[in-house]
This record gives C-alpha cells, structure tokens and sequence, in this order.
C-alpha cells in the first residue's frame, strides 16, 4: 500500500512546527504497522524525506495568489491530471500528480487548515482531492478542524473536497457539526497525534512543575500587558505545584540560540516572571509529546500540548485568543473530560481561579482520562484500520 500525504511538513529555515509534523508522524506510523508507506508532499521535500525515511515531493503551491489566480490555477492543476497540459516544465504539481498516479490512494492528514483564514491551503487540498478523482485514487481527510470561519469560495471547495472523499474525520463537535451542514458524513475522534509515543501506563513518566507552552501570536491583546498576566499567572501556578517552571517553543528554532517563532514570547513572559524557570528546546514531536507527559500541569495557548497531555490526565489551562483557537482547545480537552480555558487576555484574572481548581481537582482529572483512553484508543485503531482498507 503506497499512499500520497499531504500534511503542513517540511522544516524551513530550521523552524519546527512540532504540531504538524506530529499528525504527519502518526499517520506515517499508522500506515507502516499497516503494511503501508508514505509518499508525502513537504515544503521541504529532501529535509522530510530525510526525516522520515520516505519519498517526498513538492507542495503544489497557491502561496501569494489571489483569487482569480488561485482559480486559474486550481483549474490548470486538475487539467494537468486530465492529460491536458498547459504547465511549465517546472511546474511542483507535476511532481504531485505523477505521484499520485503512482500510488494506491491519498490521504490529507491533520491540520485546522480547512478555513477561510488559509485560502491557500484549501486550494491546496481541493487540488489534491481534485487529483485524485481524475487519477481514479480514493481519497481519505483525516484529523481536521473544519472553520470555523469558512465562505463563500471556501466553503465550496471544501465542501466538494470532503464530499469526494471515501472517509472525512475531524476532531472537535464544532467540527462534525460544520461537516454536517456541509453534507458530509464525518467521524468525530480525537486528534490523529493523541498517542504519539504514548508509554504504557505503568511507563509513565514522572510528573512535576509547570510546562508553558505559547503561540506566539496573542491575537487582538495587548502585548506588554497580556505578557506581564501571564507571567504572573506562570508564578501562581509555580507557587501552588511547588516544581521546576519549564518553557517549550512548539514553533521555534532548532538550531542556534537566537529565539525565534513563540519562544520570543516565552523570553518576554520569563523576563516579567519572579519564579526562575528554564527552556526546553524545540526538539522533535515524540519529545514533545513525552515532554508534555511529564509535567504536573501545563498552561498552553498551542493545541498539541493539549493533545499530548490530556490523554495522560494531565491537568492543562487553554490560552485562547479568538474562536478559531477556543473550538480547538476545548474540543482536545472535551475529549478527556476537562474544560479549562480563558482569554488570554484575562491570563491572570480568570486563569489562576481556573489552575486553582484544576489543582484541587487533578485526581478526578487523571481518572476520568484514564477512564477514557481504552475507548478512544480502540476507536482511533478501528479509525486506521479503516484508512488502511479503503486506500490499500
């Protein structure tokens, strides 16, 4: 079974995005047990094959067009793969239909990039999906956060992409309810990285301090003031868990000691705080997610700090700073029975009431996820054995 990818992979600048590659990660896993590989589709093909032992190719690439642009080519894509050929020589998307043509099926693996504030990765996607209806290969989405802002142009290739699919998973009710209206049939799971590198339960890891992991953007709050909030929400929470303060960057560097991506906001939170605390690097996704277990209590604004700690019953406080990253913080913690999160905003005034209650109640957190997990990591295995079926 050989199946195309196309996930948000590809280090650029040697600037990790440990959330995408980790949904990227587990699908390869999941194939491979499977009988399966990947071919995927990178913004860096060589560093993602090289990473992940693989074939890869080149986005087909929308980036910097309009519409009527995007249009064109969007049609001249789908052309190419009717035997109509009007491209360069050049052109990425030869590279992406001939490896389709190559292969059993097509997966489009996690990701909240089905919105209307990414218009050229839906475009990427409706290409994709568009190719693989003419090559006659099945087509799975798996992992989406769908919306919440999507119109007009949007909304209809979205609609058509999912539609020609075989099996469409997402991973939060705000989701499964957009997919429905879209006509959609969609399966509501948690996200495709949830178990990535998960130890047994008797290999967990030990568990201690504060883990702080932020996006680098704050949204429309103010940046002086909102740092200084949640600086001293960080040294409440050092205060009441009595352990070490780490900082993690899930968007950051992986080489040299200029920070960049969000751990430019961890030095600026840092620098307001009185507990001393250190930084963690970026690393890799299996780290991170190792990482994200061993911490008493985490306080994030990025999703997969979430999606890796919440499975473990680690008690977490969400950062949220519209509603794009409201539905996907409360939809990980849903998942697992918690429920906590606060504009950032209002990191202080609303967030330390909120760790203060996660602390009382850490012990009812980790049962109910380890109530949960059996069944979610059953459905998720019934989820893989699906995929496997229909593309191979």
């Amino acid at each position: 079974m050989r199946v195309v990818a196309l996930g948000d992979v590809g280090v650029v600048d040697d600037m990790m995005h440990i959330g995408d590659e980790a949904m990227f990660q587990a699908a390869r896993d999941e194939i491979a047990v499977r009988g399966g590989s990947l071919v995927a589709i990178s913004s860096a093909p060589n560093e993602t094959a090289a990473r992940y032992g693989l074939d890869a190719v080149p986005r087909i690439r929308f980036d910097g067009l309009d519409r009527t642009d995007a249009d064109a080519r969007l049609a001249a894509v789908l052309a190419l793969a009717e035997g109509r050929d009007s491209l360069a020589a050049d052109d990425t998307a030869r590279a992406v239909v001939d490896a389709v043509a190559g292969a059993d099926g097509v997966l489009i693996t996690g990701g909240g990039n089905l919105a209307s504030t990414w218009p050229l990765h839906v475009y990427e996607r409706a290409a994709l999906a568009g190719i693989a209806a003419r090559v006659g290969r099945p087509l799975v989405v798996s992992g989406q956060t769908l919306g919440p802002d999507l119109r007009g142009r949007d909304r209809e290739l979205t609609a058509g992409l999912l539609r020609s699919a075989e099996l469409v998973g997402v991973r939060e009710s705000r989701s499964h309810d957009l997919a429905a209206d879209l006509g959609v049939h969609a399966r509501l799971g948690v996200d495709d990285a949830s178990f990535l590198g998960m130890p047994a339960p008797d290999a967990a890891p030990a568990r201690a301090g504060v883990l702080v992991s932020l996006s680098l953007s704050l949204g429309r709050a103010p940046r002086t003031e909102t740092v200084t909030r949640i600086a001293a929400l960080v040294d409440a929470a050092a205060d009441m868990t009595g352990g070490p303060v780490r900082f993690h960057a899930h968007y950051g560097p992986l080489i040299g000691t200029e920070p960049r991506g969000d751990a430019v906001l961890h030095d600026q939170v840092r620098a307001r705080m009185r507990v001393p605390s250190t930084v963690v690097p970026t690393g890799d996704a299996t780290a991170a997610a190792s990482l994200a277990r061993s911490t008493a209590l985490l306080i994030t604004g990025r999703y997969h700090p979430a999606v890796f700690a919440a499975p473990a019953g680690v008690p977490m406080l969400g950062l949220v700073t519209d509603d794009y990253t409201a539905v996907k913080q409360r939809g990980a913690l849903a998942h697992w029975g918690q429920d906590a999160t606060v504009p950032i905003a209002e990191a202080d005034t609303a967030g330390i009431p909120q760790i203060l209650s996660l602390w009382r109640n850490r012990a009812r957190i980790a049962d109910a996820a380890a109530e949960r997990l059996p069944r979610h990591r059953a459905d998720a295995e019934d989820w893989w054995d699906a995929i496997a079926i229909t593309l191979g």
